[in-house]
């Protein structure tokens, strides 16, 4: 059986040191980029607090969000795809950006959440695949796991009927907007005292 070639689309960096720049990414079954339009909101919505912060992706997929947040000089970004082939693209991309300030982790989120970190994180980025309940057991495992920095900003795209989450009293709701089929809202995290 031939190899087909997944590489179909490309994702555009809209500011920031590599503004304008556009890179491939794979047509892959959940991949859905986050759009220019809600990307320039959250990234107006972010504009103070990315310099410098440290980045989790918990579905990184195109990469958008990290790749985003790089070229307006994040310290750091930590990328989970579950895509091989994503995640080697994402390599590849940061390879072509020369940028060394990142680290791309081909596995199964929820079990590398699970494992918990060190070294906790100041923005973090949860858009999983739609319609498989992901949402809710990220927020747990990164509540559970020491995942956020105090004041941590995390933002959560969902499907715009997605009722069965329940967020944790110390994530307080900072914006929300919605485009087209998508919710998209920001919160800020306070460790309880």
């Amino acid at each position: 059986m031939a190899r087909q070639n997944t590489s179909s689309g490309q994702v555009r960096i809209i500011s920031g040191q590599w503004r304008s720049r556009k890179l491939p990414i794979h047509d892959l079954e959940g991949l859905r980029p986050t759009t220019d339009r809600v990307r320039e909101t959250l990234f107006n919505w972010l504009s103070t607090d990315i310099r410098g912060a440290r980045v989790l992706d918990c579905f990184a997929g195109s990469g958008a969000l990290s790749l985003e947040s790089l070229s307006r000089y994040a310290e750091f970004a930590l990328m989970f795809e579950l895509q091989k082939s994503a995640a080697n693209q994402l390599t590849k991309n940061l390879q072509t950006l020369n940028c060394t300030n990142a680290k791309v982790v081909n596995g199964d989120s929820l079990q590398l959440l699970a494992k918990g970190t060190d070294t906790g994180f100041d923005v973090v980025f949860i858009d999983p695949p739609f319609r498989k309940g992901l949402a809710k057991h990220t927020i747990e495992l990164l509540m559970a796991h020491g995942w956020l920095n105090n004041d941590a900003l995390i933002y959560l795209e969902t499907e715009n009927d997605v009722a069965d989450i329940v967020l944790p009293a110390s994530w307080q709701p900072l914006k929300k907007k919605k485009a087209g089929q998508v919710s998209y809202r920001l919160f800020t995290y306070q460790a309880e005292r």
